[in-house]
């Protein structure tokens, strides 16, 4: 049980290219975002259409894959974990953003 504390897994489509960074320990990083759909009726009856967005960061080979395969608009398969991590802005304000780190992809579709 303890590998299922924090554990994401999600399927969606990229809403933009991904954003490759070499660093200049030789790791590389993927960031992108992910929208996921929900689709449900309302009181009325019609099918309305909620879209959540999820940052996500990949690390490693599974970042090259990113760089290599994945592109905006197409459809994948993620697993990993949610973390959350702060910094200051330019204006000294606490600033706070939460990703998944991607263990697993999955590339679906054509």
């Amino acid at each position: 049980m303890n590998t299922l504390r924090n554990k994401v897994q999600l399927i969606g489509n990229l809403g933009n290219d991904p954003e490759i960074i070499n660093l200049e320990s030789g790791k590389t990083l993927a960031k992108f975002t992910l929208a996921t759909n929900e689709s449900y009726k309302n009181s009325q009856g019609e099918k309305v259409t909620d879209t959540q967005w999820h940052n996500i960061v990949a690390w490693g080979k599974t970042a090259q894959i990113v760089e290599k395969y994945v592109a905006k608009g197409k459809e994948v398969a993620i697993e990993g974990k949610l973390t959350t991590r702060s910094w200051e802005d330019k204006d000294g304000m606490k600033r706070y953003i939460t990703e998944v780190v991607c263990s697993e992809l999955l590339m679906l579709g054509k």
